[in-house]
């Protein structure tokens, strides 16, 4: 199973080609430079004697991550590892890993000859309405994000980037951050994060399940490849220092604890930034949402995603701290991709599938209608923008927003920095409607999340 699913020893994209972090040589002709993340025992600030101590062990600081207790580093040094972790200063180190959006399991770009003037929420987004009971909640205070009292509530989209001039999303935009090198600019150049925004906080032709959030781009993606794992911690750190209220991260890792290459103890660091990151927006007030993936397993039995290798396999990140989401459909099922597993997923919401007659084996019957439509920027294949348009995806990155956007709602009802982050949870798991066993199962968790029963709590 571990093969199906990777390929790779450290990280692989939902669909996309496999990339090893910091690359991986066997030849001795030339020295090798990799990225490590080193963490220290503070977790608060950087130790004193910190750059020397890299320095010493063979490397470079290329980033700090100071509130985090972290730092990148670049070495040649095979000994690198080994060295660093002899300071008392350290707590774990470890080669830093690539991290990817987490690939749409369908997605269908939707042509401008097909676009009607007819209103595209009634016409086909089912998923909106089956959150808020044909838009019952809105009618609710707070139901469409727009506070009781006190200041915009501000959901992070941490992506791609966001088509910040899109009809659909320009008003509710608050600003942008790019963590890609190289590019200043939040836009989005792929759509993944556009359709997620859409799906917050799209108040146009399309509708979000809170029509009066704003949405801020926090892109980590550029037009192609992945991130490092420092620069998604970084963005969620600083997202939490912008004191926004929810946090949605549709990314698409895993860790694989057995690496050939790698000992168990030099890949776990990385997860332990992770942690450390999600701990810390969550401290701050943030609540942080993720979604599970896309490759319908099991993820509550690390030993078997392993398959024929020896160790285990983690889905990453997937804080027990944070709201994690399996993906639902238009009949209240589970979709034929989303992952599940006790003590893994906290709720469900809808991330669209292809219908009751397809079948994911023979790739037949499909019905596009049971997708998930949201806004995206359309490009031709040289990477030239044609317009703002809409798309047809399936994932469970579709529905890891939803529930961003319903704990925007509930914090809207509140009022800005009054719930804590576990309010916020419970509120959403104790309203959820129950779809399969009584009370929490592995497919649903709590169940499927309601607008209307959340706000009416």
């Amino acid at each position: 199973m571990k093969k199906k699913i990777f390929g790779s020893a450290l990280s692989v994209a939902l669909g996309a080609s496999v990339i090893f972090s910091g690359g991986i040589s066997k030849s001795s002709a030339a020295p090798v430079n990799k990225e490590y993340i080193v963490i220290f025992k503070d977790q608060s600030q950087l130790p004193a004697g910190y750059e020397k101590m890299i320095k010493d062990a063979g490397g470079k600081v290329t980033g700090k991550l100071d509130k985090l207790g972290a730092v990148e580093v670049s070495s040649t040094n095979t000994a690198f590892l080994d060295k660093v972790k002899k300071s008392s200063l350290v707590l774990d180190a470890g080669v830093e890993k690539i991290v990817y959006p987490e690939k749409p399991a369908y997605q269908e770009a939707v042509e401008p000859g097909d676009i009607s003037n007819a209103d595209l929420y009634n016409q086909n987004q089912w998923d909106i309405k089956q959150v808020t009971n044909n838009g019952a909640s809105w009618s609710l205070p707070g139901g469409t994000g727009k506070p009781v009292s006190g200041n915009d509530i501000v959901v992070a989209v941490v992506d791609t980037g966001i088509d910040y001039n899109h009809p659909d999303i320009k008003d509710n935009y608050a600003y942008g951050k790019s963590f890609v090198p190289g590019y200043t600019d939040a836009m989005d150049e792929d759509g993944h994060g556009t359709h997620v925004a859409g799906s917050i906080a799209g108040k146009g032709r399309i509708l979000g399940i809170g029509p009066d959030l704003k949405v801020a781009a926090y892109r980590v993606f550029g037009p192609t490849g992945g991130a490092e794992t420092a620069h998604i911690a970084e963005a969620l750190m600083t997202a939490a220092d912008d004191n926004v209220d929810v946090v949605n991260m549709s990314l698409g890792g895993y860790d694989w604890f057995q690496d050939p290459e790698y000992a168990t103890k030099d890949v776990v660091a990385d997860v332990r930034l992770f942690n450390r990151a999600i701990q810390y927006a969550i401290q701050k007030g943030v609540t942080v949402v993720g979604s599970a993936g896309n490759n319908g397993v099991d993820i509550s039995s690390p030993g078997q995603l392993a398959g024929d290798d020896n160790g285990s396999v983690h889905r990453s990140p997937s804080s027990q701290t944070m709201i994690r989401v399996s993906a639902g459909g238009a009949l209240k099922n589970l979709t034929f991709y989303s992952n599940y597993g006790v003590g893994k997923i906290d709720v469900m919401a809808p991330g669209g599938d292809l219908g009751p007659n397809y079948d994911p084996a023979t790739k037949t019957g499909r019905d596009n209608s049971y997708l998930c439509f949201s806004s995206v920027p359309l490009y031709d294949k040289q990477g030239n923008f044609l317009e703002h348009g809409y798309a047809w995806y399936a994932g469970t990155s579709m529905a890891a927003p939803k529930t961003a956007a319903l704990a925007g709602v509930i914090i809207a009802k509140y009022g800005k920095d009054v719930l804590k982050p576990v309010q916020v949870k419970q509120i959403i798991q104790s309203s959820a409607e129950d779809v399969f066993k009584p009370g929490y199962d592995e497919k649903a968790g709590f169940g499927l999340i309601n607008a209307v029963s959340a706000l009416n709590q």
